[in-house]
């Protein structure tokens, strides 16, 4: 077995991209009959805010592990220029190889030359189980995203109860609004609805045409789009369907309306909920999820930040996220 010291840390190269998802799917236990490499190409090749930088570890000219950082856009409150910043998502090692220290290595490697490149920070929501390895590189633990969910019918909240697995991966079908790619394929409706938002008060994804197609039309997982009329120019809310045990959830990507109005948002969650009938509706927790909305306690995916331009973490009230910025990833 090759030691620390002939390992070789470089970036990957586009000749690396089979050896790389060979290796994901051998470390991480992809199912074949999956779309995840698909899903990996849409990810960090097709990605609207530029492609992932990518870092492998080789080891008698085979890789043996690499770290991929999702590249993300947030505008600042007050405006100006958008920042910089990176998701720490995939990463894998060969079975053979673990133990070595190569996240560690690669990680690192992927702070320093990412601090180089002037990005501002790295963000991302690891599991329970990578999150102390975060934390001993120097993330901070900003806090948890919180969720909340609107029940169909008391009967729901039993199934939801009962549920406590993971939600699936993969969408369900539904017939309920619109294929996303086609309900906004009207680029300058789009471009007319994103002019009219408020500015956020806190950091929020800097959201475009070209992002909102990538992001919800682009890759393998099936998203809807309800429209509140015939144009897009008028508000959507986009939305999946998944499973999670015996319950059905609907996972509310994002909803924009003119001018953020929200009882507008209101009218299009109450329709997801009453059109595609799921057990709940869920959406980071807000003023505008509905009237009947439930908050799940100690639920939701932990938060995690890691400077690198920037020197100060913002708290979490001032991050302004949506789920469809952290789910999936």
């Amino acid at each position: 077995m090759p030691g620390r010291d002939e390992i070789e840390i470089r970036p990957a190269r586009s000749g690396d991209h089979l050896a790389i998802v060979t290796l994901a799917a051998a470390a991480l236990g992809w199912r074949p009959e999956d779309p995840n490499d698909a899903l990996f190409r849409w990810k960090h090749l097709d990605n609207a805010f530029g492609p992932s930088p990518m870092w492998v570890a080789e080891a008698a000219g085979a890789l043996v592990a690499f770290r991929a950082m999702l590249r993300w856009e947030f505008e600042r409150p007050g405006g100006g220029a958008p920042l910089r910043a990176v998701r720490a998502v995939d990463t894998a090692t060969h079975p053979d190889h673990q133990g070595q220290g190569l996240f560690r290595r690669l990680t690192l490697h992927a702070v320093a030359e990412l601090t180089a490149d002037e990005v501002a920070f790295v963000f991302n929501t690891p599991n329970a189980r990578s999150r102390p390895g975060y934390l001993k590189m120097g993330w901070q633990d900003v806090g948890r995203v919180p969720v909340a969910i609107a029940p169909r019918a008391p009967a729901s909240l039993v199934r939801l109860a009962r549920a406590r697995v993971p939600a699936d991966k993969w969408s369900l079908p539904t017939p309920v609004g619109e294929d996303a790619g086609v309900a906004m394929a009207d680029a300058h409706g789009l471009a007319q609805l994103l002019a009219s938002q408020p500015a956020s008060a806190g950091l929020r994804t800097r959201r475009t045409p070209a992002f909102l197609r990538w992001r919800y039309a682009g890759g393998p997982v099936a998203y809807r789009t309800l429209l509140r009329t015939d144009s897009v120019a008028d508000g959507f809310a986009v939305f999946r369907l998944r499973r999670r045990g015996s319950a059905v959830e609907a996972t509310i990507g994002d909803v924009i309306v003119p001018d953020g109005d929200r009882r507008l948002v209101r009218e299009l969650l109450a329709q997801v909920r009453s059109q595609a009938r799921p057990d709940y509706v869920i959406r980071v927790q807000a003023p505008t999820l509905t009237r009947s909305a439930v908050r799940l306690p100690g639920q939701g995916p932990r938060l995690t930040w890691r400077g690198l331009t920037a020197t100060t973490c913002p708290p979490l009230a001032e991050w302004d996220l949506q789920l469809g910025d952290i789910e999936l990833f």
